[in-house]
């Protein structure tokens, strides 16, 4: 099994990679370095493609030599701040070069496709969303990633690829590239700081380890192989900034305490953002590491 990992050096795709290295997946990697790290990822030079996605003709040219049988197409500007403060560019990545990438899936006739969508489809929702609840994008990124979608149907129909959309709630783990929540705050700890510096408080998240998202990304090629479906991956748990302050001081065994940076603060900021995953679990798919369990791989003694 040829299996193409576009983003695959990232944080994500680092988990990913080693998942179904195990299954024994022949794994091939495209990725710009922009945010991800070479080191994160043991595969052959020879199977690593230092490519931009938006240059048409050296991923066409990448595809041809690879030729593979499954795609996972997680490279993306994901960072909702830098993609507000970065619109086109943005944009022409997530979107122009998802198109590169499902125009070389249609002439490579690959096989299964995976996408990777993210939960700013949603608009703001107070209970916990199902894949049926209507889209509605707060951010850039959020449009970028539901024109994603829009697109990946279009290749569908146009191809009968089997095709994996998943929306990918708040990750964390290690390998992480992007100064989000649980990041800054294992950094600023990791640095010896015991009074941190930290944004908006009250909003609730749904965090999942990257090893249980490479679970479901393992489990979603296995098991869908007709038509295309669309599947939320959270763990279904919501968590306060302070509850996830908490389990760092729970596993430090010190207190940590907050000091709020108005630098930080998010103008608009929704509330929660709680995946409903019993989809996914009426699959086969259980997430199985706790949000303290995944903060102490994170903690530097």
């Amino acid at each position: 099994m040829k299996t193409l990992i576009t983003g695959g050096a990232g944080f994500i795709g680092s988990a990913v990679i080693n998942k179904l290295q195990k299954e024994n997946h022949e794994i091939f990697v495209i990725d710009n370095l922009s945010f991800g790290k070479r080191e994160f990822i043991s595969v052959p030079d020879s199977h690593f493609f230092t490519i931009d996605i938006r240059d048409k003709e050296k991923i066409d040219l990448a595809f041809a030599q690879i030729q593979p049988d499954v795609v996972i197409h997680l490279a993306a500007v994901h960072f909702i701040p830098y993609c507000n403060q970065h619109p086109y560019e943005s944009s022409d990545i997530n979107i122009r070069g998802t198109t590169h990438i499902l125009q070389a899936c249609k002439t490579q006739k690959v096989k299964k496709l995976f996408f990777a969508s993210t939960a700013a489809v949603y608009p703001i929702y107070d209970e916990a969303v199902t894949e049926k609840h209507p889209t509605g994008p707060l951010d850039i990124y959020g449009l970028s990633k539901l024109t994603g979608e829009h697109l990946c149907n279009e290749f569908h129909l146009m191809t009968g690829t089997p095709t994996i959309i998943c929306r990918f709630f708040n990750a964390f783990g290690p390998n992480e590239t992007n100064p989000h929540l649980i990041p800054e705050i294992q950094n600023q700890v990791n640095s010896g700081m015991r009074k941190i510096n930290l944004g908006n408080l009250t909003p609730k998240r749904d965090f999942i380890h990257t090893s249980d998202m490479a679970n479901a990304v393992s489990t979603l090629l296995q098991k869908v192989n007709s038509g295309i479906d669309t599947f939320n991956l959270g763990r279904g748990i919501e968590y306060a900034v302070t509850d996830i302050v908490d389990a760092f001081s729970e596993e430090l065994g010190e207190k940590i305490e907050i000091e709020v940076d108005p630098a930080r603060v998010r103008k608009v900021e929704r509330m929660h953002l709680l995946a409903d995953v019993s989809k996914l679990k009426s699959i086969g798919w259980e997430p199985l590491i706790g949000i303290n369990e995944g903060i102490k791989t994170l903690i530097e003694k």
